[in-house]
């Protein structure tokens, strides 16, 4: 149920009800208690996020963080043997080059 605010033109007379909002607009004011009361357009009551530390991850199961958590040490186990298999590559690569290099370098000279 919102809060709705009220004002009466006849005495200044400013407060707030909470009522249903299928309830009709009150139009008498408690204070003097004519029927002058008027409801007020607010800003409403929206759910406002502000700052930062909001985030759609933030309300996720215990299972969902778990699979997670699975998934990303998988992804770490595949980036590391993906980077030995690289090293192992590169040199093999230069090792061969280099006697090949070295090979050409003692052609010339002959």
């Amino acid at each position: 149920m919102p809060t709705y605010d009220y004002r009466c033109n006849n005495c200044d007379h400013e407060f707030e009800l909470f009522q249903a909002m299928s309830a009709g607009v009150k139009k008498k004011c408690p204070e003097c208690k004519k029927m002058t009361l008027e409801r007020l357009i607010g800003t409403g009551a929206a759910l406002i996020f502000k700052g930062s530390g909001f985030y759609e991850t933030d309300y996720r199961s215990k299972s969902y963080a778990s699979d997670k958590e699975a998934d990303s040490k998988a992804a770490k186990k595949a980036s590391e043997s993906k980077s030995d298999k690289k090293s192992d590559t590169k040199s093999e690569k230069k090792s061969e080059s280099k006697p090949a290099k070295k090979e050409s370098s003692k052609a010339k000279k002959d």
